[in-house]
């Protein structure tokens, strides 16, 4: 048998492992073992570009540290300080507790960078609430899966980080350029929210209260200064986002650890609600014990173990599929589409089928180094195209067969996957609706960048 013919096999058989459910780095390592062998390449080849991967990367040292970070905010009550500001927010309109679910879901984004850390913590956290508050489980569940996409587009994001790595672009500018795209993700979902609620009589209301909001926002506030810090250093150029990481880890460890024992001190109950706790207490978090540090740690290891080798897979896939001619091929169907938009919708279309087979990070090691050049080379602005591209891979988080937020928000929910997705279709429409619109205007992600 040709070259062909074998890779073709090969395709289908890691294909079928991945639909009986074998982990997608797995799936990629079989293949490219398998094309290398027939495309006469060592495996002392992949070894040495799995080493180059990370021998460059000192970008995707921020990737392990922001995950901690979401950990550790986690851990500490920080996240849960964020979410009862929202609720007082939102909660005097119809379906004000699911609204701030999704409000939280950016607050704890803008700290975290990651989709399924989001799902899971505000999932867990305020689907018990939502369901005793009135609220359909399964529309519960599909909300907190909804809310996760922003995690990996309000700054600052992981995948921005792969992504900047892998096309050489200034990651603190794909961290401003997903501002103000991440707000309208949540905005509209939001809206989407209240429309359904509102048409179904779901959730109690709360009045809204001034003392209440204020209470909140100055129990949350280091979750805002965390956010602040980020956000500043990035942006006025103090620190790099690998350093922005960094100083973010230290600054939760270090109010985890003066909380927890002037918690002890003050005889405060960390689970209480902000606004039935006294003033001081207000002010601070529940925080952690240093011997609980180790599993934090160790917790968000694992995720990085999941994370980092599959990009350096992903890499090597890359050649290999650079060496096949795949890569020539996708590049001149996309541009044999015509002009600027012809070419943007064409991609967009490729992205969106993607991410309903596959996870963002292989989408985006696959795809960015073929669509990305095309996109630029038609007028696309790259850090623009970077926003649309990545969008576009968020919102496969929800969709099915893959839709990986909704496995999570099933896992902590206990609602079964197959029950969520027709709740999912709101939240769809109203993120293809700013998919579209990002797309359209480019002054909506490049608007904060002054060099742009």
């Amino acid at each position: 048998m040709d070259q062909g013919t074998w890779v073709t096999i090969i395709s289908i058989t890691v294909t079928f492992l991945f639909m009986l459910g074998v982990p997608v780095l797995l799936v990629i390592i079989y293949w490219v073992i398998g094309c290398s062998f027939v495309m006469g390449l060592t495996l002392d080849n992949m070894g040495a570009e799995l080493l180059n991967v990370f021998n460059k990367g000192f970008a995707l040292l921020a990737m392990p540290l922001f995950i901690l970070t979401g950990d550790l905010i986690n851990k500490s009550g920080i996240a849960r300080r964020l979410s009862d500001f929202a609720y007082a927010c939102l909660g005097w309109l119809r379906g004000g507790l699911a609204m701030a679910s999704l409000g939280a879901c950016g607050l704890f984004a803008a700290i975290s960078g990651s989709n399924s850390a989001t799902t899971a913590t505000i999932g867990s956290m305020l689907h018990p609430e939502m369901v005793k508050g009135g609220y359909d489980e399964r529309f519960s569940a599909a909300t907190a899966a909804a809310g996760g996409t922003v995690g990996i587009i309000i700054p600052p994001s992981i995948i921005f980080i792969v992504y900047g790595f892998l096309m050489n672009l200034p990651i603190s500018d794909l961290f401003v350029a997903g501002i103000i795209p991440g707000a309208l993700m949540v905005i509209a979902m939001q809206v989407a929210c209240w429309i359904i609620c509102t048409m179904n009589g779901w959730g109690y209301l709360i009045p809204l209260q001034l003392t209440r909001v204020l209470k909140t926002g100055f129990g949350a506030w280091l979750g805002f200064f965390a956010i602040g810090l980020v956000l500043w250093g990035i942006y006025t150029g103090k620190f790099s986002p690998t350093e922005a990481a960094g100083v973010t880890v230290g600054f939760c460890v270090i109010v985890g650890m003066i909380c927890w024992p002037l918690n002890k001190v003050m005889g405060a109950d960390p689970d209480q609600p902000v606004s039935e706790k006294s003033f001081a207490s207000m002010f601070v978090v529940g925080g952690f014990t240093p011997l609980e540090i180790p599993s934090i740690v160790v917790r968000s290891a694992q995720i990085t173990g999941i994370l980092a080798p599959l990009i350096a897979v992903s890499v090597v896939m890359q050649q290999i599929l650079s060496l096949l001619g795949a890569q020539q091929v996708i590049g001149d169907f996309v541009t044999s589409m015509g002009g600027y938009y012809a070419v943007l919708f064409t991609a967009m279309i490729i992205v969106f089928v993607s991410g309903m087979i596959l996870e963002s990070l292989p989408v985006t090691i696959i795809l960015a180094p073929i669509l990305a050049p095309i996109a630029a080379s038609v007028g696309i602005d790259p850090i623009h195209f970077s926003v649309i591209f990545l969008v576009g891979a968020s919102i496969g988080f929800i969709t099915p067969p893959y839709g990986l937020n909704l496995y999570v928000a099933s896992g902590v929910t206990g609602v079964p996957y197959f029950r969520l997705l027709r709740y999912t279709v709101p939240y769809l429409v109203a993120l293809i609706s700013i998919w579209i619109l990002v797309s359209l205007t480019p002054q909506l992600a490049l608007a904060l960048l002054p060099n742009r």
